[in-house]
């Protein structure tokens, strides 16, 4: 594997590492929603996780990460569409998505 792809697969599994130690140890939506440093860092690590994501498939097109389009694009309305982000959409995504991206990353990592 490419060390760049490794290193960028690296940086996804700590932004991963990152969002869950930022959330409520029970995972309250309301707490999280309250919690403006909480919403931001999460919100940038999520940034971090697609810009890796766009770097890789730039890298190696055919790179197989699942959804690496979906996660680009999220990448792409915190940035560029931030004020059409509701918190409810990124907490989906951390809850949902996320443990299947870091299960997907680690599994990459270790080939």
């Amino acid at each position: 594997m490419d060390l760049r792809i490794k290193a960028w697969l690296l940086d996804i599994k700590r932004s991963i590492e990152e969002i869950y130690s930022f959330l409520p140890e029970r995972r309250d939506f309301l707490e999280y929603q309250q919690d403006l440093k909480t919403k931001k860092a999460v919100e940038r690590n999520l940034e971090i996780i697609g810009e890796a994501v766009r770097r890789i498939l730039n890298a190696e097109d055919s790179f197989p990460i699942i959804n690496a389009k979906r996660i680009i694009g999220t990448r792409n309305r915190i940035i560029h569409d931030y004020d059409n982000i509701s918190d409810e959409i990124i907490w989906a995504i951390v809850t949902r998505e996320l443990p299947k991206l870091e299960e997907e990353i680690e599994g990459l990592i270790k080939e």
